[in-house]
């Protein structure tokens, strides 16, 4: 019965996107079951993820289409119905400690939003240093004064109003095993360099170097990865990795749009040439630049211009982190 009025009074939603999670979604359903509602979007898993979100209660909605995280998780965002969210993923965990503190804090809210901290395990060891502690994520919110960036990684929560942190926090299982790992860094390096190149980012090989060792050096030196052992040494070489193969895609993905681009000038000014040589055999009499100017179609000349991808024209950086 406490724990039925408990529940009644929250007020709070909690939403979950998942795409075949069968594996970890139970444990995490299991941890949020004090919350008045449970939201699943799943993007049609193969698995049995639908079915479990069900046994725990949960509503499942789901979606066909993918246009990446934040997108993703305002539709989910979007089927809430209480004044407060808490989102949270598959590989997370609500510890006892933590419930009793959102259950404390939503009785008597003095802050519009919370971010919780997040204590991550890789290869069966609790990482405390690295880079991936506290790892403060926004994730308890108002309803009505937040949403997510739309971005298709590395989304976040913006919210209108003021922000606290909880003392207690989120266990985080992101990898089951090292294969794990390898496989989202090379997937998410693949979403960073398409974001990268639609924000016109450049970068040649110089820049792969510099920009992988910065990330070891940042996360095994700077961030004290060597307290963390060989599981410290190992994530930051992954990291290095995950710059290299981000940066590296984006200056392929660069080289082929200027290669489509420069396949297409060919053909316009052939089109220009065509249409100059027909006038020039109707008006023998040579003419200056001007007049000829004066018989090409209006706009033409911006038409090329405009073709040239954002890609080719500004260079900055990307990150990419651990989920």
């Amino acid at each position: 019965m406490e724990a039925n009025a408990a529940r009644q009074s929250l007020g709070l939603s909690v939403i979950i996107i998942t795409k075949n999670e069968a594996a970890r979604l139970g444990d995490c359903l299991a941890s949020v079951k004090f919350a008045d509602e449970i939201i699943v979007l799943d993007g049609y898993s193969t698995d049995a993820t639908a079915e479990i979100a069900r046994a725990h209660g949960a509503q499942v909605h789901q979606v066909a289409d993918w246009l990446g995280f934040g997108p993703q998780k305002n539709r989910a965002l979007a089927l809430a119905t209480n004044p407060w969210v808490l989102s949270i993923d598959a590989d997370e965990r609500v510890t006892p400690e933590l419930q009793a503190e959102i259950v404390r804090t939503l009785a008597q809210p003095t802050y519009d939003a919370y971010q919780i901290a997040r204590l991550s395990e890789f290869c069966g060891k609790k990482i405390r240093h690295s880079g991936w502690w506290p790892d403060y994520v926004l994730r308890l919110f108002r309803r009505e004064l937040g949403a997510f960036d739309n971005v298709q990684v590395h989304e976040q929560v913006l919210v209108r109003g003021r922000v606290g942190k909880l003392k207690f926090w989120f266990l985080h299982f992101p990898f089951d095993d090292l294969a794990a790992l390898i496989t989202k860094t090379n997937r998410y390096s693949s979403d960073a360099a398409q974001m990268m190149a639609r924000k016109g980012r450049r970068v040649g090989v110089f820049g792969l170097i510099t920009h992988s060792v910065w990330t070891f050096i940042r996360i095994y030196l700077l961030r004290r990865g060597f307290l963390d052992g060989r599981h410290g040494f190992v994530l930051a070489a992954t990291a290095a990795s995950g710059s290299f193969l981000r940066y590296a895609k984006l200056m392929f993905l660069n080289e082929a749009n200027q290669r489509a681009q420069a396949s297409d000038l060919p053909e316009a000014s052939t089109q220009s040439q065509s249409g100059s040589l027909s006038e020039s055999n109707q008006h023998p009499q040579p003419r200056s630049l001007t007049e000829v100017d004066k018989h090409l179609p209006s706009g033409s000349l911006t038409k090329v211009n405009t073709q040239l991808p954002s890609s080719l024209l500004n260079a900055s950086h990307g990150r990419l982190e651990q989920k």
